[in-house]
């Protein structure tokens, strides 16, 4: 596996958990850290590795 595919992989899995905390855990409550929030966080990180992720893929495999 390449690292542009895997950071492309990564990526898109980390956004999709941040999405499901985003949109599901309104409700739930926790004392320290709002769910909600941490799914924002998530999908921030998840846009990041998947655009390094096409960077990657863009300058071709023999540069990483």
């Amino acid at each position: 596996m390449t690292p542009a595919t895997k950071n492309l992989t990564e990526g898109a899995l980390t956004f999709l958990v941040g999405l499901a905390l985003k949109l599901f855990t309104a409700g739930v409550d926790t004392p320290v850290i709002t769910l909600t929030k941490v799914g924002v966080v998530m999908m921030v990180a998840g846009g990041v590795l998947v655009a390094w992720g096409l960077v990657q893929a863009a300058r071709g495999p023999d540069r990483v």
